[in-house]
């Protein structure tokens, strides 16, 4: 089984008004053109919390979402990324450093499979530390096999990117999960000797959790 959820479960989002108003202002500004066709749910004045009056609201957001993906130079916008996974990275980031790992392994996956769904506009780093932290979770979780997955993902996604910070974190924990789970670890346990035989990594290697904790998401 691979990282995050199975690919049949859609991605959630919770959002307050004034993100999407702050979306909205921030792509009106880069993007004149294109978000001219696109209007933007009102907001009533009265304060109305009825079942029917939210569910009406959440397809209207829906439906405004679904209009910026559709044009192409909008479903690319970094400001249209980070609205969708920004937060999440965020909120996700905080439990791990919290040790509030169930919770965050839930978060973990959403951004995982937001990030599936949108893309990467933004390069691999995000990616790449969406993977760190559900490798975290699983391992904290006991689930050594899905932390391992985690870290192969990853290493597929870096290729032979040296000196990534986070080459050699995730190939010390391929081999450690590998080591614990029995498998082979030849090839990792290699790569990661030569990036400290050339002076690319310290001895040993930073961890995941090392790196989850100092990187700032902004």
């Amino acid at each position: 089984m691979g990282p995050g959820p199975p690919d049949h479960q859609p991605a959630q989002i919770s959002r307050r008004y004034s993100d999407f108003e702050r979306l909205h202002r921030n792509l009106q500004r880069q993007f004149r053109g294109p978000m001219a066709a696109i209007s933007f749910p009102r907001k009533r004045l009265r304060r109305n919390f009825t079942a029917e009056t939210i569910a009406r609201r959440s397809r209207a957001f829906e439906q405004f979402l679904g209009h910026l993906q559709a044009v192409p130079e909008l479903r690319h916008a970094p400001d249209l990324h980070d609205f969708f996974v920004l937060p999440e990275l965020r909120r996700a980031q905080s439990l791990t450093c919290t040790g509030l790992y169930r919770e965050a392994l839930a978060l973990w996956a959403n951004a995982w499979q937001l990030q599936t769904q949108l893309g990467t506009p933004s390069g691999p780093d995000r990616p790449l530390l969406t993977l760190a932290g559900l490798a975290v979770c699983h391992q904290e979780l006991e689930d050594p096999g899905e932390a391992r997955a985690c870290s192969e993902k990853a290493l597929q996604l870096l290729g032979d990117k040296r000196p990534h910070p986070f080459l050699a974190p995730f190939l010390e924990a391929h081999v450690r999960l590998s080591w614990r789970l029995g498998l082979d670890k030849r090839q990792t346990e290699a790569q990661l000797q030569s990036l400290q035989e050339a002076g690319l990594t310290p001895i040993p290697p930073p961890s995941l959790k090392e790196l989850l904790i100092k990187e700032v998401l902004d």
